[in-house]
């Protein structure tokens, strides 16, 4: 098993920020569905129990559509979408983290993975 590594997240205006653990992030999905696609987020999951808000709770907003299973959050100041929340297949509660986002990452050295959110 990888090492956890600490990430720093934070949408444009600093307003929310967050501190996530994680296997070292090499890879991101980009979905293409219609949210996601007009949205350009780069995202990689983690367990909700691997994720701290540290600030703006009170600044998130939450947008929903289709089956309503994902929460795509946004900061209701700047309208970045740092992170989002939801269940992954086996019920397990997820974060999912907008690499773009984070600090310590810089999104154009990351393995991109395709997922056709389009078809669902």
């Amino acid at each position: 098993m990888s090492e956890q590594q600490t990430y720093h997240g934070s949408c444009h205006c600093g307003a929310i920020r967050y501190e996530a653990r994680s296997a070292p992030i090499a890879e991101a999905m980009s979905c293409n569905c219609s949210y996601c696609r007009r949205f350009g987020g780069l995202l990689a999951f983690i367990p909700a129990q691997n994720f701290k808000l540290e600030s703006g709770e009170d600044r998130i907003a939450d947008y929903q559509f289709g089956q309503k299973v994902i929460h795509h959050l946004f900061c209701r100041t700047c309208g970045i979408g740092s992170f989002g929340r939801g269940t992954m297949p086996d019920g397990t509660e997820m974060v999912a983290l907008n690499v773009r986002c984070i600090e310590e990452i810089d999104p154009d050295t990351l393995a991109i993975t395709p997922f056709d959110g389009k078809s669902l």
